[in-house]
């Protein structure tokens, strides 16, 4: 689904879409409140959703939506790669961040990724995040003493955007098991969000994402 309130940016949007046999596309909306009531009808799998709309912008849309349909995947779209609109979207539950000046095999290789289970920041935006996570706490050292090399491990994949099945299958594990290690790093570490664990990641050296 694509909500966004430039038409001439959906019908664009819309043509590579159309192009594309593993896509299909079930709706257009043209502000934040229109693609929640549009969602709730349509249940899409993802949405590539525009952050400065009328009515209500992307951000609060992304998570009201989320908090309705868990399972549903937003990608931000925006015309820049702001540090502070990036983190908010992340913080809402956006698993991509897409610049609107990126080409068309940027746009359809971040969709893909989302598809499968994966967080895709546009290089514009890691670059802005990761800038950011290293600015402000340059020299925090990684503790091995709070975590171990399995919850190490695991924080690594989960930061790389990684799902619990998939992380599972690379470590040999149960996916429940998976979870458990989830769980006990962002206990240890006090975060709360995949997106606090990526930039602790990163903060760290444990991703190049």
């Amino acid at each position: 689904m694509l909500a966004d309130d430039h038409k001439i940016l959906r019908e664009a949007l819309k043509g590579i879409l159309e192009r594309e046999h593993d896509f299909a596309l079930v709706g257009e909306a043209n502000d934040g409140a229109e693609a929640i009531e549009l969602a709730r009808k349509l249940r899409p799998d993802i949405i590539l959703m525009d952050i400065g709309m009328p009515v209500m912008g992307g951000i609060e849309a992304a998570r009201e939506l989320i908090a309705e349909q868990p399972e549903i995947k937003i990608i931000a779209l925006s015309t820049y790669s702001d540090r502070r609109i990036v983190l908010q979207m992340l913080d809402a539950g956006a698993r991509g961040y897409i610049v609107k000046s990126a080409g068309r095999d940027e746009l359809l290789r971040g969709i893909r990724a989302v598809a499968h289970g994966r967080t895709y920041l546009c290089p514009d935006a890691s670059a802005v995040l990761v800038d950011s996570v290293r600015t402000k706490n340059p020299s925090e050292p990684f503790s091995s003493e709070r975590l171990g090399k399995r919850e190490r491990e695991v924080l690594q994949l989960l930061a790389e955007g990684h799902t619990s099945p998939e992380i599972g299958k690379r470590l040999h594990i149960a996916t429940s098991t998976v979870e458990v290690h989830r769980r006990n790093i962002m206990r240890k570490l006090e975060l709360h969000s995949i997106a606090e664990l990526t930039k602790y990641a990163i903060r760290n050296g444990l991703t190049s994402s």
